[in-house]
């Protein structure tokens, strides 16, 4: 009797230990984790010739993602060079025939200093003089309608030219940007399409986040509002095992600026709280502990 009576005092000393021991702090504010997601979509349209992206691969910025087909338009490109060099053969020269005239001109220039030189002996006339002038007069109009004939001609053909440079300047930029470049370092979360599928900039490819660091989406209740500011930094826990969490620090991101309807996958401190608002916490993840939807628990104090 004396035993049992023992053991019940032992019993009961034992609850009253672990009652009073209980850890009855509740978190301030509950949320999700969720990363900030890149969907990456192609700059060109055509069939993916090239796909370099595996789900949960690591992947860095500017890295070769994939690349879709050039050959349409490095045909494009080829017809609009040929167009060009079509072109500039039509490119009137008039040097050639200018060069002629002004050898007949020198020629002729001889020819009046020598009838000069007689016409002061009278043993010429003053028309041959004169039918030598106009000879070089209009020589010289000749020259200078040949100059603006050919420059008329060629602007017409410059101006055919022009749109064809603007046409392959256009081509180049096009194929470059058939190339995906990975725009973030981060993990690849989900693959959207597979090599030799036709591709558009209207659908993506893939999308990729940076896990290192997370952020949770937690709700607080307008009389916890004036307790956390922009770039606090707080305590957060995810969940360990059944019974015990682990802590980690984070730092107030963002803070909504407008009250919301408490979401209903969220308690709050305040079970009758209907309005709420939403802040987020970034949090560093460098061993991958925190994953995207996991739940997290914020403490202020």
């Amino acid at each position: 009797m004396i035993m049992n009576r023992s053991i019940y005092f032992v019993l009961l000393l034992s609850i009253i230990y672990f009652s009073c021991t209980e850890k009855t702090e509740q978190a301030d504010a509950y949320g999700n984790f969720e990363a900030i997601t890149v969907s990456v979509a192609p700059e060109a349209s055509g069939k993916l010739l090239d796909f370099r992206i595996s789900e949960g691969s690591l992947v860095e910025i500017g890295a070769l993602s994939g690349l879709v087909d050039t050959f349409p338009l490095f045909l494009k490109k080829q017809q609009a060079y040929a167009s060009m060099k079509a072109l500039r053969k039509q490119l009137q020269d008039p040097q050639p025939q200018i060069e002629l005239i002004q050898k007949q001109l020198s020629v002729l220039e001889k020819e009046r200093k020598r009838v000069k030189s007689l016409l002061e002996d009278q043993a010429a006339t003053p028309k041959q003089l004169d039918d030598i002038t106009g000879q070089m007069d209009i020589m010289e109009q000749q020259i200078s309608t040949l100059k603006k004939q050919s420059s008329i001609a060629n602007q017409a053909i410059l101006s055919q030219i022009l749109p064809l440079e603007s046409q392959i300047t256009q081509l180049v930029d096009q194929i470059k940007r058939c190339t995906i470049i990975n725009p973030v370092n981060g993990t690849v979360l989900l693959k959207l399409a597979e090599m030799g599928e036709l591709v558009s900039p209207a659908r993506p490819v893939y999308s990729i986040a940076n896990l290192d660091t997370m952020v949770l989406r937690a709700y607080i209740s307008g009389d916890q509002l004036p307790q956390i500011s922009l770039g606090q930094e707080i305590e957060v826990q995810i969940d360990k095992s059944k019974d015990s969490n682990t802590s980690l620090k984070g730092r107030i991101s963002w803070i909504s600026s407008q009250a919301e309807f408490t979401p209903r996958t969220i308690q709050t401190k305040e079970e009758r709280v209907n309005q709420v608002y939403a802040f987020k916490v970034q949090v560093a993840n460098p061993e991958g502990k925190i994953k995207i939807g996991m739940p997290g628990e914020v403490y202020l104090k």
